[in-house]
């Protein structure tokens, strides 16, 4: 059975990666308990209260039974983590954004490359929504032909009052294209099949009245993949009354149909998550994926075992770290007048 640990307890979404291994049938040697936000540890221990905790990293990367090493940590310090793990020996998985700069984008694939480790990103958009697996299958079964464009919203809640403070600070999160838009990048890849792409154009903005003018709450990217395009729209202005974090849609448009996820709720509709609708020439059908098997987790301990790319190609991962980082050194920076 293969051992993982955790290190960089700062973002909730360390519950995914730790939650998801363990359900694909791995074991957590532990935890280490440095954070900038001990509501997250405090929420590890709630969730996993078998797991033991270390106040010393180095335990855990020194654990010679420990093969793969999970890090939700600050972003800006996400790659500094991955590079000492990989130097230790072990392949690692992070939250998104994996790096914040063309720095840390290069000194991680060249690390990568000398040691000859994994460096994952779950973009849980895709792999922790059910309904993009299915959307997935569909595609590639050619339910709607061809595809010609994609277009990704990834709406999300502030929460001010419980985020700490890095969040708001564009050196620490990487702009919000580096860090939300990074999911409908990888998005409009693989649903295009392409290996790369091109920023058309990119925008981000400060519209809200309850943080400071610096911190970008909206953006936006056009992109294209010789004839395909994809348009990404990412926001902090999801409100409270939505009964979830935020709306997050995508829209696949293909030469025969068009298929349109509802990730997280039907809004005044069908209860529960992954609402799939799509379109054909046979005319309009709903699926329910909220049962639909994930798979990301199951495919990277595959590949840590057998040293395959079946959860995801390594060039993958540093073309959407890329195209992400390139949006937002490109985007037209503009002020709500």
């Amino acid at each position: 059975m293969l051992k993982f640990s955790a290190i960089g307890l700062d973002h909730r979404h360390i519950y995914h990666l730790i939650g998801g291994l363990l359900d694909a049938g791995a074991e957590c040697a532990g935890y280490w308990t440095g954070t900038t936000d001990p509501r997250v540890v405090e929420g590890v221990q709630e969730r996993f209260p078998s797991l033991n905790a270390f106040d010393d990293r180095t335990a855990l990367l020194e654990d010679p039974s420990v093969s793969v090493i999970v890090c939700a940590a600050v972003p800006a310090k996400r790659a500094e983590f991955a590079v000492e793990a990989m130097r230790a020996g072990k392949d690692v998985v992070v939250d998104k954004p994996g790096v914040t700069s063309f720095a840390q984008l290069e000194e991680v694939k060249r690390v990568a490359a000398e040691t000859g480790r994994i460096f994952s990103i779950c973009f849980s958009e895709r792999f922790v929504v059910p309904a993009v697996e299915v959307a997935r299958r569909l595609v590639e079964e050619g339910a709607i032909g061809d595809v010609i464009q994609t277009m990704g919203t990834g709406p999300h809640r502030l929460n001010k009052g419980i985020r700490p403070s890095w969040f708001f600070e564009a050196d620490q999160y990487g702009g919000i294209l580096v860090d939300i838009a990074s999911h409908q990048i990888d998005q409009f890849l693989v649903f295009t099949g392409s290996k790369d792409a091109e920023i058309v154009h990119s925008h981000v903005g400060h519209f809200g009245d309850s943080t400071s003018a610096d911190f970008q709450d909206f953006g936006e990217v056009l992109l294209s993949s010789g004839a395909r395009r994809g348009y990404i729209r990412v926001d902090w202005f999801t409100p409270d009354g939505l009964p979830t974090w935020g709306d997050g849609r995508l829209v696949i448009l293909g030469t025969k149909g068009t298929i349109e996820l509802r990730k997280y709720l039907d809004i005044e509709g069908r209860p529960g998550t992954d609402h799939l609708f799509i379109s054909d020439q046979q005319g309009t059908r709903y699926i329910d994926c909220s049962r639909e098997p994930l798979t990301y987790f199951k495919h990277i301990l595959a590949d840590v075992q057998d040293r395959t790319e079946t959860a995801m190609r390594q060039e993958h991962v540093y073309t959407v770290s890329r195209l992400a980082l390139e949006a937002q050194a490109t985007a037209d920076k503009r002020r709500q007048v």
